[in-house]
């Protein structure tokens, strides 16, 4: 699996934990953040990615901060060559 494919699917399942903890459906989580429930779906699978305002507008409807809807990821900058994104191991997340 690429680290984009792995960094989007760490994104998604922890919205889907977020969102589940929260007792929201995938249509109210996305009315509360102005997002379509099609929208909310695609980032829990790890079809997309957010950009960072849909990251700050999923997290002030979760009531979270946003740092827990990236947790587990993380970035190492380079110097003289690219950074990279690394996913920091754990059980598979809830729901898949």
């Amino acid at each position: 699996m690429g680290v984009k494919l792995a960094v989007a699917r760490r994104f998604g399942a922890n919205l889907r934990r977020a969102r589940r903890r929260a007792n929201l459906s995938q249509e109210q989580l996305g009315s509360r953040a102005s997002l379509h429930r099609t929208a909310i779906g695609l980032l829990e699978r790890g079809a997309r990615m957010p950009r960072v305002d849909t990251l700050v507008k999923l997290a002030t409807a979760l009531e979270i901060s946003p740092g827990e809807l990236i947790e587990g990821i993380a970035w190492t900058p380079g110097t003289a060559e690219a950074g990279a994104f690394s996913i920091e191991s754990r059980d598979e997340p809830e729901g898949g």
